[in-house]
């Protein structure tokens, strides 16, 4: 049954003025010449942006670290004090940071900070309520201007404008989503759980754990000041099998003509093959072996080459799969012990390191891959922060 949607559309009162360029140029022309795809051909000092659960008051917010991807070795920059920055992005020139404040009630917020990525040090900007609890995750276009979030605990995606200049407008809409799953406890109603824009910036698509759904909406490409930027009109649901509870999905970077979506509850990689807006399930290999129910994040290899997904709560680790050439299908190769929970990994841009976030072992560990067949090697320069949930690279100048 077709989900119902209830759409609250937010009235704006506030303009956001862009600040002007020096060079005369435009945001979106500035983005072009300095984005964030220069960082697919860095092989050297990235920086390493990690967000963490505060809540046992150990961890104080988001922690930025200098990491050699050649390497592997790490060093301690610096950090900014924020509520369970559990999701981050970064604006397509890096010059942004955005962030959830994963909360309850009328905590549940996104964050923006000005980042320098000379020193490494994130400096507030502003922040806006989601209206809707429990953000888990925050995606921004390519033009650095409209910003969504996926609400878990409301089954809502809140969106926003942001000016260019990090400032963040009130949100502009808020998207509600009903229906639920066989399981009564995880799935008794909606629960979004991740969001991301296409490769060619046309649509975008959110994961619902809660009702086992895979929502695409058509998205304008330059909305006029308060107008949502997802076309509510245009929502199609792809409807996954009952019980899959999908979480976190990832292109192919070969044109993203293919997606894989990782269901949490029955630790399976759904493989699709993608064509301007439509998918075609093609494949379902398993994941977690031992039925935990806890698969977590998932991502290719930027050679296209390897896929990698984590799974949690029972022989935690990363299953490790070789993507076929002809039809991208998946063969699973290897799996790798990891420390407790890995809810997130990072892979670098040159292909030489793997990243997990132990959440519950409050370490992040540096895994070297090997570039012929997919496997991992532990480093052992294990990198020491409280609860770390989330991992993002950016480039330095």
């Amino acid at each position: 049954m077709l989900n119902k949607v209830l759409v609250m559309v937010l009235s704006v009162f506030l303009l956001i003025s862009c600040n002007e360029n020096k060079s005369g140029d435009s945001y979106e022309e500035k983005v072009v010449e300095d984005s964030f795809s220069s960082l697919q051909t860095t092989n050297g000092d990235l920086f390493l942006l990690i967000g963490t659960y505060t809540s046992d008051k150990e961890s104080k917010g988001i922690y930025v670290y200098k990491f050699n991807s050649e390497t592997g070795v790490s060093d301690s920059i610096s950090m900014a004090v924020i509520d369970n920055p559990s999701y981050l992005t970064l604006s397509p020139d890096c010059n942004f940071v955005y962030a959830v404040s994963e909360s309850g009630k009328d905590k549940s917020a996104v964050h923006s900070f000005s980042f320098d990525r000379k020193n490494g040090v994130l400096t507030p900007v502003n922040s806006q309520p989601t209206l809707s609890q429990g953000p888990c995750y925050i995606t921004i276009d390519n033009k650095g201007r409209n910003l969504h979030t996926a609400n878990y605990n409301g089954g809502s995606i809140s969106s926003f404008h942001t000016n260019g200049e990090g400032n963040i407008a009130t949100a502009n809409s808020v998207l509600f989503f009903t229906g639920s799953g066989p399981d009564s406890i995880r799935q008794e109603r909606s629960h979004l759980h991740s969001i991301m824009y296409s490769p060619d910036g046309r649509f975008i698509f959110a994961s619902d754990l809660g009702s086992d759904k895979l929502y695409r909406m058509a998205v304008l490409d330059t909305p006029f000041e308060g107008q949502p930027s997802i076309q509510q009109n245009s929502l199609k649901e792809f409807s996954v099998p009952a019980g899959t509870g999908p979480r976190h999905f990832d292109f192919h970077p070969d044109g993203g003509r293919y997606l894989y979506l990782l269901g949490e509850l029955s630790g399976e990689v759904l493989v699709y093959d993608y064509n301007y807006g439509e998918l075609e399930l093609k494949q379902t290999i398993v994941s977690d072996t031992t039925g935990a129910r806890g698969s977590a994040d998932i991502h290719v290899s930027p050679d296209g080459r390897f896929l990698y997904s984590s799974n949690r709560l029972n022989a935690d680790g990363i299953a490790i799969f070789s993507i076929n050439e002809d039809d991208r299908t998946l063969t699973k190769v290897g799996y790798q012990l990891t420390a407790k929970h890995p809810r997130n990994f990072v892979i670098t841009p040159n292909g030489k390191f793997l990243l997990v976030a132990g959440r519950d072992e409050n370490r992040i560990q540096v895994f070297k891959i090997d570039i012929e067949t997919g496997m991992l090697t532990d480093t052992n320069q294990d990198i020491e922060v409280s609860k770390p949930v989330c991992l993002k690279l950016s480039a330095m100048v």
